[in-house]
């Protein structure tokens, strides 16, 4: 099989690289922060290089790309560790272009791919532990207008948002809805993440909404395939940067007069390490490769994927840290920062034990097929 990448994939990767190394240094990533966990001036950036657009249909303004390409991006935004929540615009604008009616299609796509809007997905729910189809939020019905009531956790960049897609039930069936954050009965409380970005607890009361689509479980269910797919991808670009830095301080801290990269016990440490990395952008490859599949085999492969992932992000990132020593978890020095977003990915879309039971349900309801 051939895993080589096209010469315009390649492009593609070289420029968002480039941006990250002369665009998002630290010092840009720290003053982001400081000043709230977003930047919509980064966000335009990226827009501009039609990253906002990956996933938008061409007729719709956007570059019509597939989940390669979605890879190759979040790969090298996970190098820089960006705040701004890209994975978020694929997503959704990848449910609007598979399930929304042409009307919501034409309205919102072009501002999705130009970045002159952020459209997020506001799923979460208190007890939900996890589980995306249980849902408690109410959505009603008046003469063919919608409104919901619902209250939703973890928003990425809620308050800054201009738009959400919620889930919330109608007639006894989830459905998505889309909800301007401006609109009457919504507010949103800020707050910073672990890994320094920004989310938001949302309140939706009696909030005017538009309707997506009635087969909300559907969608919601690709909504989620996508995001853990780009978070693979984002994770595998953290850790090649976790390591790369780890390495270059092996090389230059000496210890008895000599670097510490020569001790034969912590070379194999890094080995460890970069077998981890490996296994982890395998199966990354993976997820990005299933997620056209059917349904079924899709979901599998997302939670195979996402359970690995988690494994390797939680052992390049503590051995990272250890092998610094106490520089490692300050925040003066970047190598903490990289471990707090390992982290923060290994809860995103599930954390692993979720996935490892996903796995281990799945591989039983197959067992029972062919019992």
């Amino acid at each position: 099989m051939d895993f080589d990448f096209t010469d315009d994939q390649e492009q593609l990767r070289d420029a968002v690289r480039k941006w990250v190394d002369k665009g998002y240094d630290f010092e840009r990533r720290r003053g982001i922060t400081q000043a709230g966990g977003f930047s919509k001036e980064a966000y335009e950036e990226l827009a501009g290089l039609g990253l906002a657009g990956l996933y938008v249909p061409e007729d719709d303004g956007g570059l019509g790309m597939g989940p390669v390409e979605g890879m190759v991006v979040m790969e090298e935004l996970g190098r820089g560790m960006v705040l701004e929540p890209l994975v978020q615009t694929l997503v959704t604008s990848r449910v609007l272009a598979s399930y929304a009616p042409d009307a919501v299609k034409a309205e919102w796509l072009p501002k999705l791919a130009s970045g002159e809007s952020l459209l997020v997905l506001a799923y979460q729910e208190r007890g939900a532990r996890y589980k995306f189809e249980k849902c408690e939020a109410k959505s009603s019905q008046a003469a063919e207008k919608w409104a919901l009531n619902a209250t939703k956790s973890i928003v990425a960049a809620g308050d800054h948002a201009d738009a959400f897609i919620v889930p919330a039930m109608a007639n006894g069936k989830m459905a998505l809805f889309l909800v301007e954050r401006t609109a009457a009965g919504v507010s949103t409380r800020g707050y910073l993440t672990q890994d320094g970005a920004r989310a938001a607890e949302v309140t939706f009361n009696n909030a005017p909404a538009t309707l997506v689509t009635l087969d909300g479980l559907t969608a919601l269910a690709h909504a989620m395939d996508i995001g853990i797919a780009a978070t693979c991808a984002e994770a595998v670009g953290v850790m090649d940067k976790t390591l790369a830095v780890t390495v270059e301080y092996m090389n230059t801290r000496k210890q008895f007069g000599v670097a510490i990269s020569s001790f034969q016990a912590l070379r194999h440490r890094i080995a460890d390490m970069k077998m981890q990395l490996e296994l982890a952008r395998s199966m990354s490859y993976y997820a990005s490769l299933k997620l056209n599949a059917p349904t079924e085999e899709r979901r599998r492969a997302m939670a195979r994927a996402k359970y690995q992932l988690g494994v390797s992000m939680r052992f390049v990132g503590q051995q990272a840290v250890q092998l610094h020593g106490g520089i490692g978890v300050t925040d003066e020095y970047i190598v903490s920062h990289y471990f707090k977003k390992l982290t923060q990915l290994e809860i995103t879309f599930g954390d692993t034990f979720h996935h490892l039971g996903e796995v281990s349900a799945r591989m039983q309801d197959t067992a029972g097929v062919f019992a």
